[in-house]
C-alpha cells in the first residue's frame, strides 16, 4: 500500500506571522500523527515572505518535540548552503532527541535567489560535482567512527541518520541510484521530468547498506474539501501565490480569491496548469480518483501531500480528507467523510 506523508512549507499568512505558522504546522503535525500518515517534513527556503521554515533543523525540533511516533525530517536540507559537518551535527542532535523518528532529505537547489545564496554562502564557487562529495561525506559523518578518524560529528557518528536525495531532474534520480539512497521528486512544482527521473532511478539503484530495493517517493498537491468548488477555491490561494513569486513578486499566501480563475490570461493557466499537474482539487470522490490515478501511473511508494490552504481548519479538513479516502479506498467511498475533531 503506499503510504502517505505530509510535505508542509510552514506558509506565513497574509496578515499573519511566523509565529502563527509554527502553531499550525504543530498542530497540523499532531493530527497527521493520530491519522496515520507516515512522516511529515519542512523545506528549507530562504527570502520567502510566505515560508516560515528557514531555519528548518529549529522547526524540525519543534514539530517532533510536539509529536510522539510520527517520522520528522527535511523535504528538504539544501546543502550547498551548509558544511555538511554541521548539518551532520544538528542533525546528530535532532536523532539523539528523537531517536528513530529523523529523516534528512537532501537537495542541490539554492532553495531561493542567487543574491541570497550568496548572503548564505558567502560564495557561490563550486561545481557539478561538489554535491555528491558533500552527500558522501555527510553520510560519514553518520557512520561508526573509525580510529583514523580526525573530524567528527558529535553528536552525530554512529547515528545513521537515513539519508535521501531530492530532486526535480535526471540528475538527482542518477545520484540516488548510484549511492543507494530513497528517492524523493519534487512533482508537486516540477513534474515535467517525472517519469523519466522514476525509470532512471529503478533502473540504476545500487543497493546499499541503508537500503536494499529503490523507494521512491512524490510531491503532490491537495485541496480536499466537501465539493469540488469548495476544492478549486481553497486552490486559488496557492496559485495566486505562485503567479506572484514566478512574477518576481513573492508574497504570504493570501486569502482565496472566487474570482482569481476568470482573472487569468491564457498564457498565466498554462503556467498555473503544468505547475500544478500532480494535484489532485476537489471532493472526496475526486481526489481519490487523482490519487489512485497518479500511483497507477508511476507505481510510487509513497506520496508526501503538500497543502497550501489559507483557512487553517480547512488545510486540516483536507489533510484528513485524503487520508480518510485513502485509507477505505477498497471499500465503500463516499463524498461525504465523517468529520473529525480539530481540537
Amino acid at each position: 500500500m503506499t503510504a502517505l506523508s505530509v510535505l508542509d512549507l510552514s506558509p506565513i499568512l497574509e496578515g499573519g506571522d511566523a509565529a502563527q505558522s509554527f502553531r499550525n504546522s504543530l498542530d497540523v503535525a499532531r493530527h497527521a500523527e493520530r491519522w496515520g500518515y507516515k512522516r511529515y517534513w519542512l523545506a528549507e527556503h530562504h527570502n520567502m515572505p510566505g515560508i516560515a521554515s528557514a531555519a528548518t533543523s529549529v522547526v524540525i525540533g519543534h514539530i517532533a518535540g510536539g509529536t510522539e511516533h510520527i517520522r520528522v525530517g527535511s523535504g528538504g536540507i539544501m546543502l550547498p548552503n551548509h558544511s555538511p559537518l554541521v548539518i551532520a551535527e544538528q542533525f546528530g542532535t535532532l536523532a539523539s532527541l528523537y531517536p528513530g523518528r529523523i529523516d534528512l532529505g537532501l537537495g542541490r537547489a539554492p532553495g531561493t535567489d542567487q543574491r541570497t545564496a550568496m548572503a548564505l554562502r558567502r560564495t557561490l564557487q563550486g561545481d557539478v560535482d561538489r554535491f555528491p562529495r558533500d552527500v558522501m561525506e555527510l553520510r560519514e559523518y553518520f557512520a561508526p567512527a573509525e580510529d583514523a578518524q580526525r573530524v567528527r560529528a558529535v553528536p552525530g557518528q554512529g547515528l545513521q541518520v537515513p539519508l535521501w536525495i531530492l530532486g526535480s531532474s535526471l540528475y538527482g534520480a542518477q545520484l540516488a541510484a548510484m549511492l543507494g539512497l530513497p528517492y524523493a521528486f519534487a512533482s508537486h512544482f516540477a513534474p515535467d521530468a517525472l517519469m523519466d527521473a522514476i525509470e532512471i532511478y529503478r533502473r540504476e539503484f545500487r543497493p546499499s547498506q541503508q537500503l536494499a530495493a529503490p523507494y521512491v517517493m512524490a510531491g503532490f498537491n491537495m485541496f480536499a474539501a466537501e465539493t469540488d468548488e469548495e476544492g478549486h477555491l481553497l486552490r486559488s490561494s496557492a496559485r495566486k501565490s505562485t503567479l506572484s513569486l514566478r512574477s518576481g513578486r513573492p508574497a504570504p499566501l493570501p486569502p482565496p480569491d472566487a474570482g482569481f480563475e476568470s482573472e487569468l490570461s491564457p498564457p498565466e493557466r498554462m503556467m498555473l496548469d503544468a505547475h500544478g499537474a500532480c494535484s489532485a482539487v476537489g471532493a472526496p470522490s475526486t481526489v481519490l480518483a487523482h490519487m489512485q490515478a497518479f500511483v497507477n501511473e508511476t507505481g510510487v511508494d509513497e506520496l508526501i501531500l503538500n497543502a497550501q490552504i489559507f483557512d487553517h481548519s480547512a488545510r486540516l479538513r483536507s489533510f484528513e480528507i485524503a487520508m480518510d479516502v485513502w485509507s477505505r479506498r477498497d471499500g465503500d467511498e463516499s463524498d461525504k467523510v465523517p468529520r473529525a475533531s480539530h481540537a
